[in-house]
């Protein structure tokens, strides 16, 4: 017993080995035959391709398939029909080109399904469905999962569109050509491409994998198949259905041709190809073709280009190898005929044809290993190719008429692809070279237009369509104003449409040329409204223009008015006239506006000429011209502090004022004394008031140099025929006064000897600073006949008057200061110093000492080499 369960157990996972991981794709085709038997019907041939992989066996082949016909709209099921197996094929890629390394194996089963099947006609039309599981493992854009779902194949037959039957149609025929070879990371192309027997145009898109059949509930084979929509493939990340292999791997939608550069990661990729089917721009169905695409592991040290180059903007391109295989020599042939210049070794070349053809280019490579391989392609040179279109309408209640204007210099337009930019529809779409679509509310649309010609060439244009919510109606003006006896043309800028003029003054009918065109004459004799309306089948847009009427006008020019000379004065006219001419007594020409702006350097007289129409008026205005007043004040001065000058000024004009006058004296004459304290600027503003009334004004910048600060330094000693040195300080050029023992008067430090005979001398110093400014101070210098001593003043007093503030020994005849010392009444040092110069300020460590006694020892080296020292006391009185 246990033997034949066992037994049954492996039998059973056989089985499920057979009928699992197998299935590699498919596709459904339909071919209209003719009227079915029965009335108001209509009789196609069906045929299932499903693709296998070639080492399928047993079980995993089907021997019949259930093909479900389901409603187009509602979904549900009309019939379900089991079609044997008709036939088999087995493209296996048998030859391989001598430089690819790793070639793998390419090959598929595809068993074919066909019957033939009566349909009634209907509006919906119908979806044709077969379900089958499983697919094979580990598929590179799915992942492990894959081998657990099936395959939903579909397509459908059109009913009704628009008002029109498609029954009598057959679906495109995808080509069978599945065994091209894909090496990863390397370019490659993959032929999709299908063809109609009825001449509908085709346009091939990416689209999602379906999911149909399982081994669970819904059996690897349903039948029925389950009712639409299918549930698409779970692709992993970064796949989808519109890019199954790469970001680079595209499909053109014209020629259905794949192709890029193959994924890094070998294996399979499932890739589903949608042709979706146009007449007369109408999508009347959509073919779909699933199988997978193996990646394999190998490399081609090749030539590779794309199948096809074309200019369509000048003579010059640019090629390289598209192959990513290793190649050490290339020569390019770029097909000019007679030509043995047509030539380059470059890796990436470029040529400039001479002429505009097709060409047949040729690649030849040869890699490290000696392997040579060649490529072909084919170039159109054809420049000239612009897309371009026209768009009309009038609002969105009426169709706006598309018309293609593409220029093509060669060859000629032979496909259009309308995207009409409305984002409410997705059926805004159309194959034909002119259409219409009716937008549903006002909006600007982006309208695209791709264009081909015969030559190959691609482009497109997309352009902003503004669709109005009512028809375009622009007026020349809404308000004027005519003379009652005179006729004025109304304007109206509008598209199409009925136009249709109404006044508002009942009666008034009469007085218009013609109600229904655009630009109509009035000769209202009264102010009257003209209402315009625009009606485009329905669309209507309205708008008014007032005519004002009079029966006569006035012009008033203005009052006589003075202007200064050089400036400019702007007429203020005051009219209803709509017309000017101007006239001047001196002939100088006037702008003929209502408000002319003027520039007279001389009295003059202006006239003028005001029309409505046939009324006019006249009038004329005086303009009188008075120069500018005149000011002069001199140039920029400096004085000295506290000095004074005399300010002089010339003036053509009625009153003056000078500022500021806070340092002047005699401020209101023209002639001030002024002695600032500090630099100041000194305006003076003239008026006039006999004619220019515009008031100009002069300055003059008085610098005042700052005192200047000398010191001569403090009384000192001298002795008989002994030198000792002065020091002033200050900046400037010193002079000193007597110059008697000195030995330079005009430097800062002399150096002074005076005889026995003299008792002392004053000395003044003068400082010469900027401007001639000058200060002076005094020095009084005593000859002491007793030979070299240091003196020390009794007492000091520092309070920082400038006075007495410091107490200094005085050396007469010493040459060097060995110290100079205080003490407080406590014995303890609070200054000392050895510079001659140098003295106490009555501070310690920064703190001011309290007045009183202190003592001072001193001791210095006279000029002869002997010692001098002396001791007393000092008092600090405060």
């Amino acid at each position: 017993m246990c033997r034949k369960f066992f037994l049954i157990v492996l039998c059973c996972i056989g089985l499920f080995q057979l009928n699992a991981a197998h299935l590699k794709g498919g596709w459904i085709q339909y071919e209209y035959l003719g009227d079915g038997a029965t009335t108001n019907s209509s009789r196609y041939r069906i045929t299932v391709r499903q693709y296998l992989d070639c080492n399928s066996q047993g079980p995993q082949i089907d021997p019949e398939v259930f093909l479900g016909i389901f409603n187009r709209i509602s979904n549900t099921i009309v019939t379900t029909i089991t079609i044997p197996r008709s036939g088999t094929d087995n493209p296996n890629k048998t030859t391989y080109d001598p430089c690819l390394t790793n070639p793998p194996p390419v090959c598929y089963r595809i068993d074919r399904y066909t019957t033939e099947v009566d349909l009634p006609n209907n509006a919906e039309g119908y979806m044709l469905t077969v379900q089958r599981c499983c697919r094979i493992a580990n598929i590179a854009n799915v992942g492990a999962i894959s081998s657990t779902i099936g395959i939903s194949y579909t397509n459908t037959i059109p009913g009704t569109i628009n008002g029109t039957s498609y029954v009598k149609n057959s679906s495109p025929v995808f080509a069978q050509r599945d065994t091209a070879i894909v090496c990863f990371n390397a370019p490659f192309t993959f032929d999709f491409s299908a063809t109609d027997i009825d001449g509908d145009s085709l346009v091939y898109s990416f689209c999602n994998g379906l999911i149909g059949g399982n081994n669970s509930n819904q059996g690897a084979r349903p039948n029925p198949p389950s009712a639409p929509p299918y549930a698409p493939v779970l692709y992993q990340s970064p796949f989808d259905g519109s890019s199954p292999m790469s970001g680079s791997v595209t499909i053109n939608p014209i020629t259905g041709l794949i192709n890029g550069i193959a994924p890094s990661i070998t294996g399979e990729y499932i890739v589903a190809v949608c042709a979706s089917e146009f007449r007369n721009g109408v999508k009347i169905g959509e073919t779909k073709k699933e199988i997978h695409i193996q990646v394999a592991d190998c490399s081609l040290s090749a030539a590779d280009l794309k199948p096809t180059y074309i200019s369509c903007n000048g003579f010059t391109l640019s090629f390289q190898n598209e192959s990513t295989g290793t190649a050490t020599n290339y020569l390019w042939d770029f097909g000019v005929a007679n030509s043995t210049t047509d030539v380059s070794t470059d890796p990436t070349p470029t040529y400039t044809y001479a002429d505009t053809g097709t060409y047949q280019l040729k690649l030849k490579v040869t890699n490290t290993g000696g392997c040579q391989d060649s490529a072909f392609a084919e170039v159109r040179i054809y420049p000239g190719f612009t897309p371009d279109f026209t768009a009309t309408g009038t609002c969105y209640l009426n169709e706006y008429n598309f018309r293609d204007a593409t220029f093509s210099r060669y060859g000629t337009v032979n496909s259009w692809r309308w995207n009409f930019g409305d984002l409410t529809s997705t059926a805004d779409t159309t194959r034909a070279k002119d259409s219409v679509w009716t937008y549903p509310s006002p909006v600007t649309a982006n309208v695209t237009l791709v264009v081909t010609n015969s030559k190959g060439c691609v482009d497109s244009i997309t352009k902003p369509i503004n669709v109005l919510d009512k028809p375009l109606l622009n007026l020349a003006f809404k308000d004027t104003l005519i003379c009652s006896i005179d006729t004025l043309p109304l304007f109206a800028n509008v598209g199409a449409g009925l136009v249709q003029w109404t006044p508002n003054i009942p009666g008034s009918l009469t007085r218009i040329s013609n109600r229904n065109i655009p630009n109509p004459l009035v000769y209202p004799v009264d102010t009257t409204q003209y209402i315009v309306t625009v009606n485009n089948n329905g669309c209507i847009n309205q708008d008014t223009v007032t005519v004002n009427v009079l029966d006569f006008i006035s012009v008033d020019a203005g009052p006589s008015v003075t202007i200064c000379r050089t400036d400019t004065i702007q007429l203020q006219t005051v009219s209803d006239a709509l017309s000017y001419q101007w006239t001047s007594a001196s002939g100088s020409p006037v702008d003929p506006v209502k408000f002319p702006r003027l520039a007279p350097l001389q009295n003059d007289t202006y006239y003028v000429t005001a029309n409505l129409g046939f009324c006019q008026a006249r009038d004329s205005v005086r303009i009188n011209v008075s120069p500018y007043p005149e000011v002069s004040v001199g140039a920029d001065t400096v004085i000295c502090f506290g000095s004074r000058l005399n300010l002089p000024a010339t003036i053509v004009g009625s009153s003056f004022a000078w500022t500021p006058t806070n340092s002047m004296i005699n401020a209101n004459t023209l002639n001030p004394i002024a002695g600032p304290s500090r630099t100041t600027l000194y305006r003076l503003t003239v008026s006039d008031t006999l004619g220019c009334n515009k008031s100009v004004t002069d300055s003059i910048l008085v610098r005042v140099v700052p005192p200047i600060v000398v010191n001569a330094g403090p009384d000192t000693v001298a002795l008989p025929d002994q030198p000792v040195q002065l020091n002033a300080s200050g900046v400037g050029s010193f002079t000193w006064t007597p110059t008697t023992g000195l030995s330079d008067p005009t430097i800062a430090n002399p150096i002074l000897t005076l005889s026995a005979g003299t008792d002392s001398i004053t000395y003044t110093v003068r400082l010469t600073g900027e401007g001639g400014c000058f200060g002076q101070d005094e020095i009084k210098v005593k000859v002491y006949v007793g030979g070299p001593q240091i003196f020390v003043p009794t007492g000091f007093t520092p309070n920082g008057d400038g006075k007495n503030d410091v107490l200094r020994p005085i050396a007469v005849g010493i040459s060097q200061l060995n110290y100079f010392m205080i003490y407080n009444r406590w014995g303890q040092s609070i200054f000392s110093s050895t510079e001659l110069n140098k003295g106490w300020d009555g501070t310690f460590k920064g703190e001011p000492q309290p007045s009183g006694t202190y003592v001072f020892q001193v001791e210095g080296i006279d000029y002869l080499g002997n010692r001098i020292y002396k001791k007393g006391t000092v008092v600090l009185i405060r």
